[in-house]
């Protein structure tokens, strides 16, 4: 069970505060590199998932608590067997984010594609991408000067509206000039591209978009340093662009991945280097899709398209433990590219709502994947 959290005011705090000391004598409680994440079956190059239980043990509860701000990043193009192929020794950010958290390199795209922009809104919505089972409706792989409402008939919720009318604020960080889709779809101000419901107030409070992926992580973890957001969305974009000039796990390609890994590492740093961001900070890492041998991920019935790395890192994380081992009640799909039917995988999908869930707020509207706040990434 989901407990929402109260936030109050140190001033409030403070009265409150006096008032229990004076009547009642009570005692106030006492106060590059990248992250890491495993699959089931080991592989070569990874570590193997404890199965054994965390030394501190905390309810799911304590641990969910204690989140306060969720980080998601998304690596466009990465195929999580770069991360084996590489090895600790250049890919320490990710071995990290798999031995200090839970992680699987066995997760899914949406089933439909295996294209940027429809499993990045599908990341923010929560939703499959055909619009006639309620998902999201945006098939284009590029930004179209239209809205994500527009492609759907109707208004689509996302994780920056639940945190935004929650009292949150949000960010974007990305490195493709087509995520203005998203500013313009959650930022509308009124007008002729209005669809359904919406109250005309911007649900990203930033939005930096930037080709250059060292300079837009410069940026990112100079504001955690500063004024860090209750959710903040990263688009890193090396892997796929260097896979589709060069080819997918090339060489080249694995020296655009050894690179994002040390911007991997600088976010995590600078997380674990703040305490009140190290206590209360969760870190979400997948991707949009793989790709492999040649140029091009786009077909999605192909395993190294659709096959994709989902991690979680931050206070009360399972260390070193399977998502799938955690969640009985996901599928491993094994090399199987999955339906929608039965029992699912865990997808990239399913960031949205793991993210609502860490900060105790509800579901996004409209939402398919983990609606039901079931996925555990928390001993």
């Amino acid at each position: 069970m989901t407990v929402r959290r109260v936030r109050t005011s140190w001033p409030a705090i403070l009265i409150v505060g006096a008032v229990l000391v004076a009547g009642c004598h009570t005692t106030p409680p006492a106060g590059q590199t990248l992250p890491v994440l495993v699959s089931p079956a080991p592989s070569p190059g990874l570590p193997a998932p404890k199965r054994t239980a965390a030394p501190t043990a905390r309810t799911d509860e304590a641990a969910d608590n204690a989140v306060d701000r969720v980080i998601a990043i998304s690596i466009d193009g990465l195929n999580p067997r770069a991360i084996r192929k590489l090895g600790q020794s250049r890919t320490p950010a990710f071995q990290r984010l798999m031995r200090e958290g839970a992680y699987t390199v066995n997760a899914r795209t949406v089933r439909e594609q295996t294209l940027t922009l429809p499993n990045h809104v599908a990341m923010v919505t929560g939703r499959r991408v055909d619009d006639k089972h309620g998902g999201h409706g945006y098939t284009d792989n590029l930004d179209n000067g239209r809205t994500v409402h527009q492609a759907a008939g109707h208004y689509i919720a996302s994780v920056f509206d639940v945190v935004h009318d929650n009292g949150g604020s949000t960010a974007l960080f990305a490195s493709k000039i087509k995520f203005t889709i998203y500013k313009r779809t959650w930022n509308a101000h009124g007008g002729p591209d209005r669809v359904g419901r919406d109250d005309g107030r911007a649900k990203i409070d930033r939005s930096t978009i930037d080709g250059d992926n060292t300079r837009l992580v410069a940026n990112l973890t100079a504001e955690l340093r500063r004024s860090p957001r209750e959710f903040t969305f990263v688009h890193l974009s090396l892997p796929d662009r260097v896979g589709h000039s060069r080819g997918f796990m090339g060489k080249q390609y694995l020296d655009a991945v050894e690179h994002t890994d040390r911007l991997l590492g600088r976010i995590l740093d600078t997380v674990a280097a703040r305490p009140a961001l190290r206590r209360h900070t969760l870190v979400l890492l997948t991707a949009d899709h793989g790709g492999s041998g040649g140029q091009t991920h786009y077909a999605s019935n192909n395993l190294q398209n659709y096959r994709i790395p989902f991690m979680a890192w931050g206070p009360g994380v399972a260390a070193g433990r399977d998502l799938y081992d955690l969640n009985p009640d996901y599928r491993n799909p094994g090399a199987s590219r999955s339906s929608y039917r039965g029992k699912q995988p865990i997808r990239n999908a399913d960031l949205a709502n793991l993210a609502t869930d860490a900060l105790d707020l509800p579901r996004v509207p409209g939402s398919e994947f983990d609606s039901s706040h079931a996925l555990n990434v928390f001993r």
